[in-house]
Parts: C-alpha cells; sequence; structure tokens
C-alpha cells in the first residue's frame, strides 16, 4: 500500500503565521518563488516515480495555470486550499461557501477534472466549525485531510479519529498522520516537523506508523520548504523564525530519501475516490 504525499501550494509570503504583518493586498508587491519551487518538486517527483496531491491555493492558480496543468498532465491530484488561505475558523459560512466555491471552479476550469479533496489553510477545522462539512458536500467535495488529531496552539483536534472517517454531511475526513504514546497523539506527518525531527526519526515514525494505526500514511510539505535561500521576514517573533526557517537547507536532500525509501501515491488514487475528466 503506497503513502499519500500532499503539498500546500502557497507561497513563502502567504503563511498564516506572516498574517500578521503581510495583508493579501500587499501579496502582489512580494516576489514569488512558488512556481519555481513546486517545478522542482514536480521534476523530484517525476525523477522518482512518486505521484501526490497538490492542494493548490486559487490565488496561485491564478497566476500560474500552466502550473496547475502541468501538476495534473503528470498525473498527480489537484485538490483545493481555498482562494486567499484564510483560516476556516474565522470565516463565516458565507465567506467559507464563496472561498472553496471559487477555488474548487477555478481549478476545475484549467484541468477539466473534478476537484474533490480540500485541505484547510493551518489545519483550521475545529469542533466550533463542524459546519464546514456540510458546505463541502454543497460545493462537491467528497473528502477534507483539514484535521490534525493533536494538540497545538495554533490548531488540533487532539480527540479526532486518527484515521479516515465519516462526516454527517458525507464527506470524508482524512486527519494527517499521529503516533500514540501514553494516550497522547505525537504529529509525524511533515512540514516543519519533518524539518525539526532527525531524518531517521522520521523513517522510523513512518514505518510505526504503518504497523501500529493504518497502511496508509499521510505526509504533507510546502514548495517554500525546499527554498533556503527565500528572502527573511524580519519583524517576527523568535518563535515564528524557528517554526518557519529551521534545517530549511536540509528538506531537499531528505525529501529525495524519503522518496527512495517509501512508495507514494495520490489521495484520490489510494481512497478510491472517483476525479474523472468533467462531463
Amino acid at each position: 500500500m503506497k503513502n499519500a504525499m500532499t503539498i500546500d501550494v502557497e507561497d513563502y509570503f502567504q503563511v498564516s503565521a506572516f498574517g500578521h504583518i503581510i495583508g493579501k493586498d500587499e501579496w502582489d508587491s512580494y516576489s514569488p518563488r512558488v512556481y519555481e519551487n513546486t517545478s522542482r518538486m514536480l521534476d523530484m517527483f517525476s525523477e522518482k516515480g512518486a505521484l501526490a496531491t497538490f492542494f493548490i491555493l486559487g490565488w496561485v492558480a491564478q497566476k500560474y495555470p500552466e502550473l496547475i496543468q502541468r501538476i495534473h498532465n503528470e498525473g498527480h491530484e489537484v485538490a483545493s486550499h481555498g482562494m486567499l488561505h484564510q483560516r476556516a475558523s474565522s470565516q463565516s459560512k458565507l465567506a467559507f461557501k464563496h472561498d472553496v466555491g471559487d477555488a474548487k471552479m477555478l481549478l476545475e476550469d484549467i484541468i477539466g477534472s473534478r476537484v474533490i479533496g480540500y485541505r484547510a489553510p493551518s489545519f483550521s477545522f475545529t469542533r466550533e466549525n463542524e459546519w464546514v462539512y456540510d458546505i463541502l458536500a454543497e460545493e462537491g467535495y467528497r473528502y477534507s485531510s483539514s484535521v490534525y488529531p493533536v494538540v497545538h496552539d495554533h490548531y488540533g483536534i487532539p480527540d479526532a479519529p486518527r484515521a479516515r472517517y465519516s462526516t454527517p454531511s458525507g464527506v470524508d475526513e482524512i486527519p494527517l498522520s499521529t503516533l500514540s504514546f501514553k494516550g497522547r497523539n505525537f504529529p509525524v506527518s511533515g512540514g516543519g516537523y519533518f524539518r525539526l525531527y532527525p531524518y531517521l526519526f522520521t523513517k522510523w515514525a513512518i514505518s510505526q506508523f504503518r504497523e501500529e494505526s493504518s497502511p496508509t500514511y499521510i505526509f504533507y510539505l510546502h514548495p517554500w520548504e525546499i527554498d533556503p535561500t527565500q528572502p527573511k521576514m524580519s519583524d517576527i517573533s523568535l518563535k515564528t523564525r524557528f517554526r518557519h526557517y529551521v534545517n530549511l537547507k536540509r528538506v531537499e536532500r531528505r525529501l529525495n530519501a524519503l522518496l527512495d525509501d517509501f512508495e507514494w501515491g495520490a489521495m484520490a488514487q489510494i481512497y478510491g475516490y472517483d476525479n474523472s475528466e468533467l462531463g
């Protein structure tokens, strides 16, 4: 059984941690790097024979439709990350509906196939906004991967199931992977933890997860995480600086090792969802 490789396609200046210093109306004033970084990832996946699900920000799709088409043409799954990287926990129902609906329509217009997967920016599904699944169902999504069942200061539903589960709306939630130890879940799905943990620990954690919990492990990464020369933000806290920049120079080498050590596929492929061409 393959593991699921997932990429959250956004640029370095669009992360939630920088939201207090960079307004969305300022994004166009920054030099974008997402096209080149995502293209490098695609080259790596092609060389290693790996497929992935790309949760793509609508803003990126508007700027680079040819990049989205390349992702689709190379056999990867195109999925939605919303339009403007807004946390679902800070949106009204109407704003969320427009955000996920507009992003889905945009991506489908580019690739001509169904977009059925969604990931909320910053894993911002909570116990207080479970209405999001009803809206995802209304907009034609089949699954979400927006819950991290851990304790964290910015996200997490610690008591959520650790494997795929159905919601009353009919939309499935596929949570990020964790290891359970003494009644607590520990994050092992990539992102900042992939940079923080030694690679041998990540390799062990994936094998351990598959033995104990589920045959399918979920990994995620951002294109900016393979870019150690990205511009540095100045007006941020020491914690934010550490979380964003730690070990960036090691990620590309580690990702290559990960692609060699395990088999990788896309979410729709692994879980048996239909994302065929639109009629």
